[in-house]
């Protein structure tokens, strides 16, 4: 290995606080595509940064399992893990069950009937942010958007909304020292190792209670009926509050600061006018441009080889979606932020298989409309102060934002 390679560390944080190492990913690609990255509190990982190796990882569950170690690249007991799965730390037929308990909710023709409700959300956020000039856009436009949109689906009251971002945010993003919580013993045992998934699981049950006595026709009601144990409804829901608000976010953030680096682009977009086809592009290179998620892991079940790697049972073998979005061999000029790019088979959702995100319909229109709103609103948009990136290594986001617009 080269002495350029032997320096890259993906378990460290810090190395994705200044920006995404794109440098680095690119060195991977070229020169160790499946790179043994050692820890310096664990057994090391595999990290596999080619498209089509990635894709072979998440399309033969057989071999690479999601529910031998979890999803996390974290080692975990075996009690934490229990604590903490949801579908996506499951392999069939259990994900299978627990996934068509709502996928029917996320189709393209289920999700279609929701457009004039988004953009109603996204006119409604934006009535309140643009007036006050000078703002956070994260906290006042990209956070509310997704959540006030998935408060309805998933039925948690408007009026809380910003409880459940503040839980999600502690709960999430406990790498980074806003949000992390003290390493001893009393937070180690917890699930997720934070309080907050207390405070998270306790706020699902309390709404399923009252759906109970009052049914709805939204998906907590939905989940309350279902034959689920304590454990299972716990984390399903945590799942569906985080990752239907922490992605569309983080997209939406960094889709508006690819346009301010890139403003031929911006204005690109600005005239686009009746051109759909482009709208829609825009929203897909937005999501290949940020890949909010990083990566994810999975564990080898026996031995096998990949991309000339040789993988034994029970390592963990990671998939770093955001270099394989950024791989050469199937994006024309990777590193160009391109709204019009076609085709763009971005794994910003995954890249396919059974794990393949079901909000991806949703998230992808709500992309859109933000865009299409906020820009017909507003005569100019820029910065007013430096982005504020989240200190994590598997969500690609950020936590600040200042704007100024003139509308």
């Amino acid at each position: 290995m080269s002495s350029t390679l032997s320096h890259i560390d993906l378990s460290d944080h810090d190395a994705f606080v200044d920006a995404v190492p794109h440098e680095a990913f690119a060195a991977l690609r070229r020169d160790d595509p499946v790179h043994w990255n050692p820890e310096p509190d664990g057994p090391g990982f595999w990290a596999v940064t080619r498209y089509a190796d990635i894709r072979e990882v998440h399309r033969n569950v057989a071999v690479y399992s999601s529910e031998v170690g979890g999803t996390s690249l974290e080692d975990l007991e075996a009690e934490h893990i229990e604590a903490r799965k949801s579908m996506i730390d499951m392999d069939p037929p259990r994900h299978d069950e627990l996934r068509g308990l709502i996928a029917r909710r996320f189709t393209p023709r289920a999700v279609g009937v929701w457009e004039e409700q988004v953009r109603r959300v996204t006119r409604e956020v934006l009535d309140l942010a643009l007036p006050l000039g000078e703002f956070d856009f994260v906290r006042e436009i990209s956070s509310e958007i997704p959540m006030q949109v998935f408060a309805e689906i998933l039925g948690v009251p408007h009026e809380e909304r910003r409880v459940i971002i503040e839980i999600g945010d502690r709960l999430l993003g406990n790498q980074d020292p806003e949000y992390k919580v003290p390493d001893d013993d009393a937070h180690r045992h917890l699930p997720f190792s934070s309080p907050a998934a207390l405070e998270m699981f306790e706020f699902g049950r309390r709404l399923a209670a009252a759906r109970r006595k009052d049914p709805k026709d939204d998906i907590i009601t939905q989940l309350a009926f279902e034959p689920l144990t304590q454990q299972e409804f716990d984390v399903y829901f945590v799942l569906l509050a985080t990752a239907g608000n922490e992605t569309t976010r983080h997209t939406i953030t960094h889709g508006l600061l690819g346009l301010l680096e890139h403003p031929e682009e911006l204005e690109r977009l600005r005239g686009a006018g009746d051109d759909v086809a482009l709208r829609r592009s825009a929203a897909e290179e937005m999501l290949r441009w940020a890949t909010p998620v990083h990566h994810f892991r999975r564990t080898a079940t026996v031995d096998t080889e990949l991309g000339g790697a040789r993988i034994k049972a029970g390592d963990k073998v990671t998939t770093w979606f955001t270099s394989g979005n950024r791989d050469e061999t199937v994006f024309a000029d990777p590193d160009r932020f391109d709204i019009g790019r076609s085709p763009n088979p971005h794994m910003a959702f995954g890249p396919g298989g059974i794990h393949h995100c079901m909000g991806a319909h949703l998230a992808k229109m709500e992309v859109r409309i933000a865009f299409e709103e906020l820009l017909a609103r507003v005569d100019r948009i820029e910065l007013a102060g430096p982005p504020e990136r989240l200190r994590s290594n598997f969500f690609n986001g950020i936590k600040r934002l200042p704007v100024r617009v003139v509308a």
